[in-house]
């Protein structure tokens, strides 16, 4: 018995355009009869077999079937009527069709001995060639027939045997799909998501809708389904568009996922995640979106929640390390200030703190620009250097402090890896990344400086610098926030935790990448990942320090709205020797400027009340005094302005009496501008 699950293969059915043959059995043991009766028949086209004896003849009918016999009365040992009696004695054979052949038994008893014997016909010897092909065509004709009607009534029982077999395999295969709807539809009830399929073009017309969708949106599915435009209009109107460019670009890329608000029954918005493939159309069909929805409002309220308590605890780290080192600073000002004016001291002594007041204003100096970099607003002069050159010529200053105890190996690529960033920043974080290498390895060990290129962004690439050390190396929990400002696990007063914010700050703003490679006792690897590009590389421009400050007459016009630093800017300048005139913003300034006042030079604040900045300042005096040289300084210009601002030279603040005196003549001492475009190139 088949088993439960057995299904039997489908039988071919005959084939009615296959030619149809009869096959003709010609026993006599002359040779010479046998050839004569062959060459007699070819003609007809059929295929003819010889046997020498009744026995072969026998032998070959086991096997075989033959539409005719034609069988020699008169053989040695079996002779024809014991070959036909044989023969018709097996019921394969009893019906085939039997013509005797002979030359010597033609009385009418031997006729009619032949015709008992089982013979439907006699031929004498020596053959008529025309008499033997009509009769053999006789029998051969009914034959073919008869082989022709039992094909079309096998091909009839086929078509009779395969309707009954696909009728069965209909009701199994309807059984078993409602089997599977009915579990499908007990998944779909289930799950907390909604299946979908709709139209690939807006209004995305919804085609079928899973009955989940009304749990989460209060509507039943046939709402979906019965108005082409209903889902998308309860997208809410900030959304809408964006959903509308996501899933009209499934017809491109052939997939879309998209997060939206939609307006549910009850009244409020869920955020709903939509995302689905494109499924090609039968041929003369459209296509169709197949896709899920899943209700993201309770995730996407804890990620809020999450990252809002994230951004909390880093606003914390990071205004607590801020308030903690400016506290030290000015700790050290106003005590120094304090002894200054209550205390009459001998000249080295006030000398020293004036020293320690500058020493702490630097270090605040410092840490807002670690600051800015780390939020990527700080303000960067990029070069094209060649990175292995840059390396090699500030490799004594990381060895020196790096101390004895590490060697630092230098692996540089043969080739020249040529990238556009600041030179001193770039220093500046190999620098850091050197010193916290130092610091991981207390007992000493290795730190190795690797360079070479690296796939990326654009045909060539990005410029890879590798910094890895021997030291102990990171856990998981501090690889996570090893960026953070103010984060660091070294003891208090050993790091201020900004080193390797700076760096992945300047990274950043650089347009690369930081990655990050480490584990607890196995060393740590920083790999810097810089745009390659193909400019002719420059040599880092250091401007030498020179403690000679030398000032001019010229006639500047300043521009600030913080009234103590435009009385200390103010003096500066007046003690430098310049004609100065004072505005407190734009609108006295453009007076100013729009008067027959002579002003050589306009030295303005980028942020200013009153709606227009110094920025706008400046375009403006420029439109109506195109040789007026400008001259910019803030704090923190921002993002925007730091992009848009680069047709002017920025004196970032705080800045010192010799850099203010240095750049000062570097722009008055220039040749008098001849056009605008020359101008904002000598500028920069």
């Amino acid at each position: 018995m088949p088993p439960r699950n057995w299904r039997a293969e489908p039988k071919a059915p005959p084939n009615l355009d296959a030619p149809l043959k009869a096959r003709i059995l010609v026993v006599d043991d002359d040779e010479r009869n046998a050839f004569a009766a062959v060459e007699a028949l070819s003609e007809l086209g059929h295929e003819l077999v010889v046997a020498r004896s009744g026995e072969e003849a026998l032998k070959r009918l086991l096997a075989e079937e033959f539409a005719l016999i034609l069988l020699d009365l008169h053989m040695p040992g079996m002779d024809g009527y014991e070959t036909a009696a044989l023969i018709r004695s097996r019921k394969r054979t009893q019906h085939t069709p039997i013509v005797f052949l002979t030359a010597i038994f033609r009385d009418e008893a031997h006729i009619f001995q032949a015709y008992s014997a089982g013979a439907v016909d006699v031929v004498f010897k020596p053959i008529d060639p025309f008499i033997l092909k009509a009769k053999v065509q006789v029998f051969t004709d009914l034959y073919l027939k008869t082989k022709e009607v039992e094909r079309q009534s096998a091909y009839q029982q086929w078509l009779l045997d395969e309707h009954a077999r696909v009728k069965a395999e209909k009701a199994r295969a309807e059984k078993a799909l409602r089997r599977t709807e009915a579990r499908q539809d007990a998944i779909l009830r289930s799950l907390p998501v909604v299946f979908h399929s709709r139209r690939p073009e807006p209004p995305f017309a919804t085609l079928f809708v899973s009955d989940g969708v009304e749990q989460i949106t209060g509507f039943a599915p046939e709402r979906f389904t019965e108005q082409a435009d209903f889902g998308t209009s309860r997208i809410h109107p900030d959304d809408l568009a964006l959903v509308v460019e996501r899933v009209s670009a499934a017809t491109r890329t052939g997939h879309y996922s998209v997060e939206f608000r939609w307006l549910c029954a009850d009244g409020q918005y869920r955020i709903l995640q939509d995302q689905g493939v494109l499924a090609p159309g039968e041929e003369g069909e459209p296509r169709e979106i197949f896709g899920v929805i899943l209700d993201a409002t309770d995730r996407k309220s804890l990620e809020e929640q999450l990252a809002q308590a994230r951004k909390m605890e880093a606003v914390g780290q990071l205004t607590g390390g801020v308030a903690h080192d400016f506290n030290n600073l000015l700790t050290v000002v106003l005590g120094n200030i304090d002894m200054l004016a209550t205390r009459q001291e001998e000249e080295a002594r006030r000398m020293r703190r004036i020293d320690a007041v500058r020493q702490a204003a630097e270090r605040g100096r410092d840490l807002t620009g670690q600051l800015l970099a780390f939020s990527r607003r700080q303000q960067l002069s990029p070069i094209t250097l060649d990175v292995n050159r840059l390396i090699g010529d500030f490799a004594p200053l990381m060895r020196q402090a790096v101390g004895e105890a590490v060697t630092l190996e230098l692996e540089l690529a043969a080739e020249p890896l040529k990238t556009h960033v600041d030179a001193t920043q770039l220093e500046t974080a190999l620098l850091n990344l050197a010193v916290n290498a130092r610091d991981a390895m207390p007992d000493g060990g290795t730190l190795t400086i690797r360079t070479g290129r690296e796939a990326g962004p654009g045909p060539l690439g990005r410029v890879s610098i590798e910094v890895r050390d021997t030291g102990v190396g990171m856990s998981e929990e501090v690889r996570e926030r090893v960026f953070e400002p103010f984060f660091t696990t070294k003891d208090v007063g050993k790091g201020s935790g900004l080193g390797l914010s700076q760096v992945y700050g300047f990274v950043q703003q650089s347009e690369g990448e930081v990655r990050l490679e480490s584990a607890v006792g196995a060393g740590t690897a920083f790999h810097l990942l810089l745009p390659a590009s193909t400019a002719d590389a420059e040599a880092p421009r250091r401007d030498p320090r020179t403690d000679a400050v030398v000032g001019g007459t010229e006639k500047i016009l300043l521009v600030e709205d913080d009234a103590t630093v435009l009385a200390l800017t103010l003096d500066v300048l007046t003690g430098l020797g310049y004609q100065v005139t004072t505005a407190t913003n734009a609108a006295e300034a453009l007076q100013a400027i729009q008067s027959d006042m002579e002003i050589d030079l306009l030295f303005t604040d980028v942020i200013m009340p009153g709606g227009v900045s110094g920025l706008n300042l400046a375009r403006a005096a420029r439109e109506l005094r195109p040789n007026l040289r400008v001259l910019l300084t803030s704090g923190f210009v921002g993002e925007d302005r730091m992009s848009e601002g680069r047709e002017f030279p920025l004196l970032d603040k705080p800045y010192e009496t010799a850099a203010l005196a240095s750049t000062l003549r570097k722009l008055l001492d220039r040749p008098e501008r001849k056009s605008r475009k020359r101008a904002s190139a000598a500028a920069e």
